[in-house]
């Protein structure tokens, strides 16, 4: 699984960009948004965790399709597919899974306290919205792996994925923005949806690589 892994990062690394190409999709969201709300800074304060994380929510998306291309275009899918017993596919494609975060959506995670001066956030706003990228990006990327999973075989699943996995995602958002505001509110509580953003990600470390499994062997058959 090691191997696997690094070569994974590698591919998510080279493939069209990964990193950067999100991170780039990251900056422009958040710098047009001041030119959509006005020169508040108050108002770009407060709603300074939302747009963080609508930001980084679809650039998650951005590299979704490519979780499982390069392995269908050079055949190892279906090596992986039918080398693997229905107990070690879903492992596989959780290490996969991992893989994609560490080497695409873990710099976003990295980026957002940079991008969190720009929108005039408090220093505890900014600790809480990077903390709950952290903890909430992983379900974003296992939720996308079913998704990415279904698509695999169509040419151009790229915006196909995006429909499927949006409306799943909608939870983690949620929870995520919800946190991010209580760390900086005080009525509004920080550990409650925090805990629920951390138990939707362990749920989902569960079910994405299973339905993901699910998908490829049932597209292989």
């Amino acid at each position: 699984m090691w191997p696997l892994f690094l070569r994974d990062i590698r591919l998510s690394i080279r493939a069209g960009g990964g990193a950067l190409i999100g991170v780039i999709f990251f900056l422009a969201v958040i710098v047009t948004i001041p030119f959509g709300v006005g020169p508040d800074l108050n108002l770009l304060s407060r709603i300074g965790p939302a747009i963080l994380w609508i930001a980084a929510l679809l650039a998650c998306l951005l590299g979704l399709d490519r979780l499982f291309q390069a392995d269908r275009e050079d055949g190892s899918l279906d090596l992986l597919v039918l080398g693997n017993d229905r107990h070690m596919l879903p492992l596989t494609v959780l290490v996969k899974c991992l893989a994609h975060w560490t080497g695409s959506v873990l710099p976003l995670v990295v980026a957002a306290p940079l991008l969190g001066l720009f929108m005039n956030m408090e220093p505890a706003g900014i600790g809480a919205t990077a903390l709950t990228l952290l903890v909430g990006t992983p379900a974003i990327t296992f939720i996308g792996a079913a998704g990415a999973a279904v698509v695999v075989a169509l040419p151009r699943g790229g915006l196909l994925i995006s429909v499927l996995v949006l409306p799943l995602t909608i939870p983690v958002l949620i929870f995520g923005v919800s946190a991010s505001y209580g760390a900086v509110a005080d009525p509004a509580p920080f550990l409650q949806p925090f805990l629920i953003l951390a138990a939707l990600t362990l749920f989902l470390a569960v079910l994405g690589p299973l339905a993901a499994a699910l998908a490829l062997r049932h597209g292989t058959d």
